[in-house]
């Protein structure tokens, strides 16, 4: 059977494109936030996947506010780069996995939650960047990608429990799918940030450090805190970060993910690598690495 073997947690900041783009990675400005992510582009040469299923929020490229589905999964042979406004990043296009990703849509509706199947769709920084500050600027992304869109821009969003709730969905689902697969879960954006208003500009380290240390060690607390908590405490972009509890939800340690052996006696999960960074642009740059053991 396929396995989730680890999670990536990782913001997806638009400027970091831009400053690997412009080859700017070893300004004196951008080189600190770059070097946090050396270790973790050698891990991932180390540790290549089958295929990534990678949440993020699109930011009105392949949706807008005339359709706004709360979680939307990419089924498509490739996804192109978005023009977001500065034409499309210079980035190989991401080939997806049609058969896997169908099957977890299948498994996780059965599972009740309602997805959206998205046959066409263009990809834009939420997912891009990512992928450049884990692989680099490569000819091709080293493996197939499952995008899965989260709507954490225009309210009702889901909630964290939700969104912990849904990890454990879709880890059920890989473990069903019959080929032996690697898949890694990677969960983006955030941390603390707000674009707008009086507030704009706004980090707190604090929140993101402890945000950090309870999703390691108490996920399942994590899930719980409301949406509230983040806009007031993180801006109104943090809540964003609901996004990384649907990559921690896939996790071993997480009881109830599979079946009930693996409720009773759940594994475990190390840390590999943790990096924080301010400012990168006008926001916090969180990064994690765990791996199920």
């Amino acid at each position: 059977m396929a396995k989730i073997t680890a999670s990536v947690y990782t913001s997806h900041v638009p400027a970091i494109g831009a400053a690997i783009d412009l080859g700017k990675t070893q300004e004196p400005y951008w080189q600190p936030l770059f070097k946090g992510y050396e270790f973790s582009k050698q891990w991932m040469k180390d540790n290549k996947p089958d295929v990534i299923f990678l949440v993020y929020n699109d930011h009105a490229t392949a949706f807008s506010l005339d359709m706004i589905p709360t979680f939307a999964i990419g089924t498509a042979a490739q996804f192109l780069p978005a023009d977001e406004g500065f034409g499309p990043r210079p980035v190989p296009k991401v080939i997806g996995h049609p058969d896997l990703a169908s099957h977890i849509a299948h498994s996780v509706i059965q599972q009740d939650f309602d997805l959206t199947i998205v046959n066409k769709m263009e990809v834009d920084h939420g997912l891009t960047v990512p992928l450049s500050l884990m692989c680099g600027e490569p000819d091709a992304w080293p493996c197939p990608v499952i995008p899965f869109a989260v709507n954490v821009v225009q309210y009702p969003v889901p909630s964290g429990q939700r969104c912990f709730n849904l990890g454990k969905a879709i880890r059920k689902a890989v473990e069903s799918y019959d080929q032996d697969l690697n898949v890694q879960i990677w969960g983006t954006g955030g941390m603390s940030h707000q674009l707008q208003g009086p507030r704009a500009g706004l980090i707190n380290k604090e929140f993101d450090n402890a945000f950090l240390d309870r999703l390691i060690a108490d996920p399942q607390g994590q899930a719980g805190v409301p949406h509230i908590d983040y806009v007031r405490e993180a801006g109104s972009e943090g809540v964003e970060l609901v996004m990384w509890l649907i990559a921690r939800g896939a996790m071993n340690d997480v009881a109830g993910n599979a079946s009930n052996s693996i409720a009773a006696h759940p594994g475990s999960v190390r840390v590999i690598h943790r990096f924080y960074h301010v400012p990168a642009s006008n926001t916090a740059v969180g990064h994690l690495i765990l791996e199920n053991t």
